[in-house]
């Protein structure tokens, strides 16, 4: 597949400088330049989805524990084994530590990781009678689940709206000032609060998208982001267009998603299976 042009946003801005700000940016402001964002970014993503493989809730659940401190793509190399092994919560409370222990050593942190998929399976068996329930405060009882893997599980696997501050998330909401907070629940509280609880989910999506592809933490594609002149944090990357194109990762740049299995209207290829890469 050849290099993919970064997308135009809404009004055809493929990058460019921001415009200063008058002065402090008012409420209304605030919440009408996210929305933008948000559309623009709808745009340019409008294949945005989880990058984890799973075919029902129980293996988004495990593959979202097992995402933790690890990518994405080495999860989804990593679960066609798991779950050919162990494909019901039953089958897993009852699993040998070891075994799956080496099935999910490639993920990292396979011993915590090995603890918390059986005990969230037994619970799932004892408590939930083998079903992943289909609640926030039930899922955060389950070992090895906070409130955003509930919230990708429940977005995800039951259609109930949530927001998924993981790193990229508050990385990026932080650097468009629409918040200051770094304490996960209070991002999502108050990035909540910017948009109607339809577009969590989704804009979840697009904004991890975005923070993958082009705007990295240490040193983001800003000649080549489609949201630029809405961005007060342009220029802390690379400006120069032909330069930045070459920082752009995943289908942007030509190359592979992280998905095995992506859906049906993904720009990119699939990524390799384990020790195809």
């Amino acid at each position: 597949m050849g290099e993919r042009a970064p997308a135009k946003s809404a009004k055809g801005a493929t990058g460019g400088k921001r415009k200063p700000a008058a002065g402090p940016e008012s409420r209304t402001a605030l919440v009408r330049r996210a929305r933008r964002i948000n559309r623009e970014l709808a745009e340019v993503y409008p294949y945005a989805h989880p990058e984890l493989d799973f075919e029902n809730p129980f293996q988004l659940l495990v593959a979202t524990v097992l995402s933790a401190q690890t990518t994405d793509l080495r999860v989804n190399q990593t679960t066609p084994a798991l779950f050919a092994a162990y494909p019901t919560p039953e089958d897993m409370a009852a699993a040998d530590p070891e075994t799956l222990e080496q099935l999910i050593r490639p993920t990292g942190f396979f011993r915590a990781k090995s603890r918390a998929l059986i005990g969230l399976s037994t619970a799932l068996r004892d408590c939930f009678g083998g079903e992943v329930p289909g609640r926030l405060e039930d899922l955060v009882t389950l070992p090895g689940v906070g409130r955003k893997t509930a919230n990708v599980v429940l977005g995800n696997a039951f259609g109930v709206p949530g927001l998924t501050v993981d790193t990229h998330f508050g990385r990026l909401v932080r650097r468009w000032k629409w918040t200051e907070q770094e304490d996960p629940e209070k991002v999502e509280a108050e990035i909540g609060s910017l948009f109607p609880k339809s577009e969590w989910t989704m804009l979840s999506h697009r904004i991890i998208f975005h923070g993958r592809r082009v705007c990295h933490a240490r040193k983001p594609a800003c000649g080549a982001c489609p949201i630029a002149p809405l961005c007060p944090a342009y220029g802390e990357g690379e400006t120069d267009p032909d330069k930045a194109r070459k920082l752009l990762k995943y289908e942007m740049a030509g190359g592979p998603g992280q998905r095995l299995k992506p859906p049906p209207d993904f720009p990119g290829p699939p990524a390799p299976p384990l020790g195809a890469e």
